[in-house]
């Protein structure tokens, strides 16, 4: 039991390692020319790298065992059902709403933007903005696979109205909105959502799971960019009101 939990996690523990030395050479090439930290701080800095690199390690082979195969099989069983038409896209709304919930780099991105705002754009209207998108884009993809639309139809006009959007919602939320399209693209969309569209794809009639099963990342690093920009054109009209 306890061997095919770990299988392939020297794999894993390759992929983490060259995530983090990038990093850490960089802190060190900083440390050495202009930061000139305490021994005392880059010894807690380091300990915290290691437990990230424990965590992380950890949380990918997880989601390599558990949240993978459990999405793909949870997509297989509900493209079988009837009304799918229905069911799914209702079903991709609440998995990706969920989702976002859980993602833990948006409850970074979250933190990060209340605290430079002071509080101006609060955490919990950020965490609802980008979840309501990303849920959006995983309905939209739904739709897609069911239907059988090609997905330049979705990308097309959403990246045109984002850069409409650009010249018209306000200056600090614009650059909030392009980041917010990349960090929702986290571990729990990339591996649990795309798994259950991979397997709706790979059961429906007429489906390829590599034409219609992804192409799903491209619409949840849209939307977040969509949603945050048309939250910028409401911070701009109550702010007209006020004055």
């Amino acid at each position: 039991m306890i061997a095919e939990l770990f299988y392939g996690f020297d794999h894993v523990l390759m992929e983490v390692t060259f995530a983090i030395i990038p990093l850490l050479v960089f802190f060190f090439v900083f440390q050495f020319f202009f930061l000139k930290l305490e021994k005392e701080r880059i010894k807690n800095i380091l300990i915290g790298v290691a437990f990230t690199f424990a965590g992380l390690a950890l949380f990918l082979q997880g989601v390599e065992v558990g949240f993978f195969p459990a999405g793909q099989a949870i997509g297989e069983l509900l493209a079988e059902r009837d009304n799918t038409i229905v069911l799914l896209p209702a079903l991709g709304f609440l998995f990706g709403f969920v989702a976002t919930f859980a993602e833990p780099a948006i409850r970074i991105l979250n933190y990060e933007v209340e605290k430079v705002t002071a509080g101006s754009i609060s955490k919990n209207v950020m965490l609802l903005t980008l979840s309501t998108g990303v849920a959006v884009a995983i309905m939209l993809s739904m739709i897609r696979i069911v239907l059988g639309i090609p997905l330049m139809y979705f990308i097309v006009p959403g990246y045109l109205l984002a850069v409409v959007l650009v010249f018209i919602s306000s200056d600090r939320f614009i650059s909030i909105a392009f980041d917010a399209g990349g960090v929702a693209t986290g571990p729990m969309t990339v591996t649990f959502i795309m798994a259950i569209a991979v397997g709706i794809a790979d059961v429906t009639q007429d489906r390829d799971p590599l034409l219609d099963g992804f192409g799903m990342i491209a619409l949840v690093a849209l939307m977040p960019i969509l949603s945050v920009l048309i939250l910028g054109l409401i911070f701009n009209m109550k702010e007209r009101v006020r004055e």
